[in-house]
């Protein structure tokens, strides 16, 4: 019924974690795709020990269309290495309540994986400002997307010259063909690895601006932004907090 698609590159340290959540589901997916953009670490190997399907990869979006290519059940979950599913359910919770209010593309509440009030604040101020946005705005982060393989098909995956955002613009783009919502039987954990790499109030003015960007001039196809995908392994050695 679904299948797990995860963008990847040098993800040796997250990529277990994320893959041993999924084993321990109370559905399992139909399979896993790990779309990988050239790791020079153990993230190919890491996959494939777990039974994923590796594909080749490339920048967020491409690893995310080249993934979502090889789909073939009615629904696909983007997912990011770094994230868990910590719900045993999450799956069955997700696609029952997808079936059940008819919905083409979901997203769910993020929390992190950090013992910072100042974390808990910035993900629960970001949750709060996406869910008042609903369809009219809609905003749901690559890294916890579900959507139908049809919808995604009609509207040609992500917009690949999309350099950042990229799944903010995916979704608005999306509800123009098919029902949103935030799950409410769920949620899920996010790593604070680019929080601690990049700075707190730098992340947060990036995205302010991205936000403005995105209403006055609409996708964002340069780099101004200096977004980056994926991982050094100095720069995600075991800095979850748990």
């Amino acid at each position: 019924m679904v299948t797990i698609v995860i963008p990847t590159k040098n993800e040796e340290a997250y990529l277990p974690r994320l893959l041993d959540s999924i084993a321990k589901q109370t559905i399992r997916p139909a399979e896993v795709i790990v779309s990988d953009a050239q790791s020079t670490d153990r993230t190919r190997e890491i996959a494939r020990s777990f039974g994923a399907k590796v594909v080749e990869g490339g920048l967020i979006s491409f690893g995310r269309n080249a993934g979502a290519h090889e789909v073939q059940t009615d629904f696909i979950l983007f997912l990011d290495a770094d994230v868990e599913l910590r719900d045993p359910e999450f799956l069955e919770k997700a696609i029952g309540e997808m079936l059940e209010r008819k919905l083409d593309l979901a997203t769910c509440d993020v929390f992190p994986l950090s013992d910072q009030f100042i974390d808990h604040f910035l993900h629960k101020a970001y949750n709060t400002y996406a869910r008042a946005w609903g369809e009219l705005y809609a905003h749901a982060p690559g890294f916890c997307m579900l959507t139908r393989r049809e919808l995604h098909e009609r509207i040609g995956g992500f917009d690949e010259s999309v350099t950042f955002c990229e799944d903010h613009d995916y979704a608005q783009r999306a509800v123009q063909h098919g029902r949103f919502g935030f799950l409410t039987s769920t949620k899920i954990p996010v790593s604070i690895r680019r929080l601690d790499r990049d700075g707190r109030m730098k992340i947060t003015i990036k995205y302010m601006l991205a936000e403005l960007h995105l209403a006055v001039l609409g996708p964002i196809r340069h780099n101004k932004f200096n977004y980056t995908f994926g991982h050094t392994s100095e720069t995600h050695k075991d800095r979850v907090q748990r």
